[in-house]
């Protein structure tokens, strides 16, 4: 055995003491180096479990949590998993609330470790009582020799990032650190850190990364919990609709919000380009360097701390599917066929010349589209959409039994498979809402205005 590793008694002692890492590839406009504290290399994969154990061991000590119990708390994941390790190694209960935009990665992860889940609705406000908030609240309240940790209002939670965190980046960088970025949910690490490294230096910066949705940045800079900020967002691990009793305001010095689709890039950059495999908040909080770079010097030493690991959001984040249906991925090389393969399975609805327009419209009608292609002997020769149709209407009610080769229009244009959409997205015009697609084998689909819309928005 080698004298100089050490050796655990259990897994909690694993805890802390994660490496700094300096970023390259994605650093090389930022104007100062610029280092990651990397949490995921804690056991449980995030920087919960710092103050999850934290927690657990302050309600041992002044007997909130008696043996035998069972824990009971609001967790987007992270925080559980913390939990989880803890009640694996003390032998206690852990019963988690989740609200459902959750990755399934964490939900799956959690029970695999022997906890139980409740998962709630997402788009409710923190007083409702489905919300996570209450249902952990009320499950508390039900039974008996439980312990809510509630990471929101929980010193605890900043504490064990003031005792930890803290004085490790402030060693790792010798007490050169300038700027330290961070997401803000809880606000626990945000807190614990800063009251550290400003005790050591009034002078470093501190930045938080909040989400479009969140409540924190108008708050911290007008001092008004204004409720029109709230809406729902899908970055996970950031922003909140409450003011958790963790954020001490009056440590950070601003707050940046950044895009879900930002975040969502940026942590797929940091794993192709630095080979870190990070969550969705991650992506955040550098986005938060890269926006306010602008602000930095060559003299600034910046640290942005990464939550914790992509193994939870190989479903949302790292799958493209996921990344397309919401607009997120780049389009460059996007072609033809791409917005096409999702519908391409179902029979192109077409209408023929000698028909009556009433069947267009009960076409239309039923299955909620607005334009057909109109065909002779299997060829294109026409179109019908629903503003030529409106407008017929409008100008003759009896033209409902007119012949569609009557009202048709020109035929919409045709591309290959293999079309650019830089090249067939010039071709829609204001007389023109749609191309069909050439997918070989005398096959064809559709591409509507609203498509090219939903997968370029």
């Amino acid at each position: 055995m080698n004298p100089s590793k050490k050796v655990f008694d259990n897994i909690l002692q694993a805890i802390g003491n994660t490496p700094l890492i300096r970023l390259n590839r994605v650093a090389q406009d930022i104007p100062c180096p610029v280092y990651a504290k990397v949490e995921y290399f804690n056991p449980g994969h995030s920087t919960k479990d710092r103050m999850a154990l934290k927690m657990i061991e302050d309600a041992e000590r002044d007997g909130r949590l008696k043996p035998g119990g069972t824990i009971i708390e609001c967790t987007s994941g992270n925080t559980g998993m913390g939990l989880a390790l803890a009640a694996a190694v003390k032998g206690y209960k852990l019963i988690c609330t989740m609200n459902d935009k959750q990755s399934k990665e964490k939900m799956d992860i959690l029970r695999a470790m022997g906890a139980e889940i409740y998962v709630c609705p997402t788009n409710v406000p923190p007083e409702h009582p489905d919300s996570y908030y209450s249902v952990a609240r009320r499950l508390n309240q039900q039974i008996p020799n439980s312990f809510f940790p509630n990471q929101y209002d929980n010193l605890s939670n900043r504490q064990a990032h003031y005792e930890t965190t803290g004085p490790e980046i402030w060693e790792q960088t010798e007490g050169k650190i300038t700027h330290f970025v961070v997401g803000v949910g809880t606000g626990g690490t945000i807190s614990g850190v800063a009251k550290y490294l400003k005790e050591k230096n009034p002078d470093i910066k501190i930045w938080g990364a909040d989400t479009y949705g969140s409540v924190f940045k108008k708050y911290h800079e007008t001092g008004i919990f204004d409720n029109n900020e709230i809406y729902s967002y899908i970055t996970e691990g950031i922003g909140e609709d409450i003011l958790p009793a963790n954020v001490d305001f009056s440590l950070i010095d601003l707050f940046e919000k950044v895009t879900d689709r930002d975040g969502a890039l940026l942590a797929r950059e940091l794993a192709k380009k630095e080979g870190l495999f990070l969550g969705y908040s991650a992506g955040s909080a550098f986005g938060v360097v890269r926006q306010l770079k602008h602000l930095l010097k060559p003299t600034d030493l910046v640290v942005v701390l990464f939550h914790d690991h992509g193994s939870r959001y190989v479903g949302k984040i790292y799958n493209d599917d996921w990344m397309r249906e919401r607009g997120f991925l780049p389009q460059n090389n996007k072609v033809a066929k791409d917005f096409v393969d999702r519908h391409s399975r179902l029979p192109l609805l077409r209408i023929g010349v000698g028909e009556p327009v009433s069947n267009a419209i009960r076409l239309m009608r039923k299955y909620s589209i607005s334009q057909l292609p109109v065909v002779k002997d299997d060829t294109f020769i026409g179109s019908l959409d629903e503003r030529t149709l409106l407008d017929a209407l409008i100008e003759d009610p009896s033209a409902v039994d007119r012949l569609a080769g009557e009202l048709m229009r020109k035929p919409f244009p045709i591309v290959e498979a293999t079309t650019p959409v830089e090249e067939f997205r010039q071709l829609f015009t204001a007389d023109c809402g749609a191309v069909l697609v050439h997918l070989g084998d005398g096959e064809y689909h559709i591409i509507t205005r609203n498509d090219l819309i939903a997968q370029l928005g």
